[in-house]
């Protein structure tokens, strides 16, 4: 379909927030269908450093991707390639069977940051294109069309928390489940009013360690040993903690979710060392030290860091992790609230 003339009318703008996690890797189904008599579950919130999307016209029979951080590129509809890092972006726009179609990304978050960025931008994506034809949007469905289609291309088992946190906002327990006619989820959020959500970013902190990560290698380490039943006791553990980490916030036991944070960090260090680099495991060992938790976000290996405590805590930890980042390149703590927000239709 050719949407040059519709863009020329009205390009479109939408957004949607990124964010840090606990009990990652629990939304894959390789683990959450083999372990779902304990209902596994993930955490997660959103941030407010939002992953913008514009849909403006382009030549017909032509995609154009530009995007932050990477070189832009301009195809034929037919001569997509799916293995490139824009891969994602044009399995969407082939979904749509778009194509006089320029396609901007500007992710205010750092590039590859392990903050779920690529699928926030498929989520964004298809928010436009739904948008364009005049479609409802729905969030749910955006979630489960954008995690299939990143199955599709990835050619690793995926995730869907991303996705779920892009298009609903806020901060929130995903519960994984099979439904009557495919996989589901229940979301449970944290906290009840709009005062409690915004309280809880004095209690969080959100740091990127200069260094960007690759996920594939660290997450298909986790895959094959649980694949080879060498860690299933270890992710059994991690659903418990998952769950007690999601109700100590929700009492606001912040002292406490440091606790189970540094609980859950040790057991995935001792499957994935490398989960955290030179930089993560010294922001990690002085959270530890101020009694505070801390934890690499998405798969680690690089990226992101965030950490949780009492107020007071993260406020000294806050002073400790500027020391730290300062003399690298690139690494600073992030100016980063949660965001209630999902999918925005600008």
């Amino acid at each position: 379909m050719n949407f040059k003339h519709l863009l020329e009318k009205k390009p479109i703008e939408t957004s949607v927030p990124c964010r840090v996690d606990f009990g990652g890797t629990l939304d894959i189904s390789t683990f959450y269908l083999p372990l779902a008599h304990l209902n596994p579950a993930s955490f997660n919130m959103a941030l407010n450093l939002r992953t913008f999307v514009t849909l403006a016209p382009w030549t017909k029979n032509r995609i154009k991707i530009s995007s932050r951080g990477f070189e832009s590129i301009e195809v034929k509809q037919d001569q997509v390639r799916f293995d490139h890092p824009m891969g994602l972006m044009f399995a969407v726009a082939r979904f749509f069977n778009a194509h006089g179609v320029h396609i901007h990304i500007n992710s205010t978050s750092p590039p590859r940051s392990a903050l779920g960025g690529s699928s926030c931008a498929a989520v964004a994506i298809i928010s436009a294109f739904y948008a364009a034809l005049g479609q409802e949007i729905k969030p749910e469905k955006i979630v489960w069309l954008a995690h299939a289609l990143e199955s599709s291309v990835a050619g690793v088992p995926c995730g869907v928390q991303d996705q779920a946190a892009a298009a609903f906002g806020g901060a929130n327990l995903w519960e994984w489940q099979m439904g009557e006619t495919g996989p589901k989820f229940n979301q449970l959020k944290v906290f009840d009013t709009a005062r409690d959500l915004e309280g809880f970013n004095d209690h969080i902190l959100v740091a990127y360690c200069g260094i960007p990560h690759v996920s594939k290698d660290i997450n298909k380490q986790w895959v094959d040993s649980f694949i080879q039943g060498k860690t299933i006791a270890i992710f059994e553990k991690i659903v418990d903690i998952t769950k007690e980490f999601y109700l100590a916030i929700k009492r606001k036991n912040f002292a406490l979710a440091g606790q189970l944070m540094v609980k859950e960090t040790r057991l995935r260090l001792g499957m994935t060392p490398e989960v955290l680099d030179n930089t993560g495991k010294k922001l990690f060992e002085r959270a530890v030290a101020l009694n505070c938790g801390a934890r690499f976000t998405g798969a680690g290996g690089g990226g992101c860091l965030w950490a949780i405590g009492e107020q007071d805590n993260i406020s000294k930890l806050a002073d400790a992790w500027k020391a730290l980042l300062d003399p690298i390149e690139d690494a600073a703590l992030l100016d980063a609230k949660i965001d209630p927000d999902g999918i925005v239709i600008l």
